[in-house]
């Protein structure tokens, strides 16, 4: 590599570094495409054409049913609401590469049609490529809408995972237990003004909270942002007579927050909890609900990424710009979100590489075992979950079982392509 090739920026050293490394590119680009099948799952496995001309009208049937999705509203006239369209006498239409839905059952071949087998359609076009399972549902459109379900479910749950352990770490590394000083009178009203408000936005409303999340993930949002609205206000409201007693001497005397010691131990209380059965005891006695699974395994797996966070917070708060930023008097929080962060990132993207990984693999097994996602819910643990009663329906068991394993796998070697790359010893070489 020639001198004028050579960049000197940290992020460009490790991107150029992940870029040598072949398998994890490949792994990089391979998600990309199981990206864009989960983006595209209705465009490529569903029961209605894409477009078509009916009757001298051209209708688009799919944004339709995306439109009476959004907005509640009936878009299709009784006769096409439960037609059959392709049996429908349509003037053309352009078809998805798989004629059916993931829920949609074809009893005609069922139980489990295998995809060698001979099978009961009035075109090639309507062939079950690879199979049913036991009740004539489309085991490639499973797995394609299952594509979209899996990586939703790991990068909403890490999503979670991310901002909870992102904040906490650095919030525990920044400060430490001798930086971040309160007055007493804040202390005294504060601490119990947040178990308040977490009481009254959180507990007296979880059953609220459990109805919204089994309905769907906006109104989960709608009801989530109420019980935080009603926490910050209960809080408020108990912390505020401690401006009068801030007045006084003993008020105003300055008490240092003990933030690092408190999340450490609380990051050893959640790691010292059977993580797999406390998702499994939620998931068993809630309302079946795929945003319920994301949540359980967001707020149960964040204990890593914390950590992560933490060690890299302490040692980039002791770094020269650090002290420059302070010496101008920047704000904390300026400091920790613009300079801090951004500078202590990279070894998490590791950690949320691997959680993705292990979140695809834990709903799996819930799915597997039937809990937490609602059966009519078509997911590649359900799928592999059927060959439990059809012993003989090999496809069943092999296809959904390599989509898990391809999927796992690919998330597990991008983690270690990034790992490498940010590693400071390989970027010497």
């Amino acid at each position: 590599m020639s001198e004028a090739k050579i960049s000197y920026s940290p992020r460009a050293r490790a991107w150029q570094a992940f870029k040598e490394n072949r398998l994890a590119l490949f792994a990089l680009r391979f998600t990309g495409v199981l990206v864009l099948i989960a983006l595209l799952a209705d465009f490529l496995a569903y029961n209605k054409p894409i477009v078509a001309s009916y009757q001298g009208e051209v209708i688009w049937p799919i944004f339709r049913d995306y439109w009476e999705a959004l907005t509640g509203r009936p878009q299709w006239p009784g006769p096409l609401r439960v037609a059959d369209w392709r049996v429908l006498p349509v003037d053309w239409a352009l078809w998805p590469p798989v004629r059916y839905s993931p829920e949609e059952l074809d009893l005609r071949n069922a139980p489990a049609v295998g995809p060698f087998d001979e099978q009961i359609t009035r075109s090639t076009a309507e062939r079950h490529w690879l199979g049913t399972d036991n009740l004539g549902r489309d085991l490639l459109a499973g797995l394609i809408h299952g594509t979209r379900i899996s990586l939703s479910v790991g990068l909403v749950s890490v999503g979670i995972s991310a901002i909870l352990g992102i904040l906490l770490g650095a919030l525990a590394g920044y400060f430490g237990d001798n930086t971040l000083q309160v007055s007493r009178a804040s202390l005294i009203f504060g601490i119990p003004g947040l178990f308040l408000g977490l009481y009254y936005g959180f507990y007296l409303r979880r059953y609220a909270l459990g109805e919204a999340l089994g309905e769907s993930f906006f109104s989960f949002l709608g009801s989530l942002g109420t019980s935080l609205l009603v926490a910050a206000i209960v809080t408020t409201l108990f912390w505020l007579p401690s401006r009068l007693l801030k007045k006084t001497p003993w008020g105003a005397k300055p008490l240092y927050l003990w933030i690092d010691i408190s999340i450490s131990r609380l990051i050893e209380i959640m790691i010292s909890l059977p993580t797999t059965l406390l998702i499994f005891t939620i998931a068993a006695i809630a309302k079946p609900s795929l945003f319920l699974v994301m949540a359980v395994i967001g707020l149960t797996s964040w204990t890593g990424i914390a950590r992560f966070m933490r060690g890299e917070m302490l040692k980039v708060r002791q770094l020269d710009f650090i002290q420059a930023a302070r010496a101008l008097g920047y704000s904390d929080l300026r400091i920790i979100f613009v300079h801090a962060l951004p500078n202590a990132f990279a070894p998490v993207l590791v950690s949320i590489a691997f959680g993705i990984a292990s979140a695809i693999l834990v709903e799996s097994g819930l799915s597997f075992l039937g809990i937490g996602v609602p059966p009519e819910t078509v997911t590649w643990g359900s799928l592999l979950a059927s060959a439990r009663s059809a012993t003989g329906a090999w496809w069943l068991a092999i296809f959904p079982g390599l989509a898990i394993f391809l999927v796992v796998t690919l998330f597990n070697i991008l983690g270690e392509g990034i790992r490498d790359a940010i590693d400071p010893k390989l970027q010497q070489r």
